[in-house]
């Protein structure tokens, strides 16, 4: 499974690197050593915290948040596979979007619970790039 440093946590989440080891300090997301010392988040849980902190509306602060040409970063939340289709959920800082496409497309992008990816959004498609 993917790990990520707390500065990639942090952009994850929309917060600075301080408020990600802030939280870490205090319980609120796990983190383990590597062997370099860094501290990382396992990405599931990364995931689940992240689903977390959308839904207590919990920010860094109340800046405004924008996408760069409609390209949204995040941690894939849920995949729900079909027999043919299939829906993707990422959480891009506040932002939750979902994705239907087809469970061919999961499979070649390897699309796993927990992963960096990017939904970049075009009228009312979503599109998934991983990361």
């Amino acid at each position: 499974m993917q790990s990520y440093t707390i500065g990639q946590a942090a952009r994850l989440l929309g917060v600075s690197p301080d408020t990600a080891r802030r939280w870490a300090d205090a319980g609120r997301v796990t983190t383990h050593r590597d062997e370099a010392g860094r501290r990382l988040v396992d990405g599931r849980a990364l995931a689940a915290f992240s689903v977390e902190l959308a839904r207590s509306g919990s920010t860094e602060d109340d800046a405004p948040r924008t996408s760069v040409r409609n390209a949204f970063p995040g941690i894939v939340t849920a995949i729900k596979l079909g027999d043919v289709a299939a829906q993707v959920e990422i959480q891009a800082g506040p932002h939750r979007l979902v994705s239907l496409l087809t469970r061919e497309a999961v499979e070649e992008l390897g699309l796993e619970v927990g992963m960096e990816a990017t939904a970049r959004v075009k009228s009312t498609n979503v599109h998934i790039d991983r990361a």
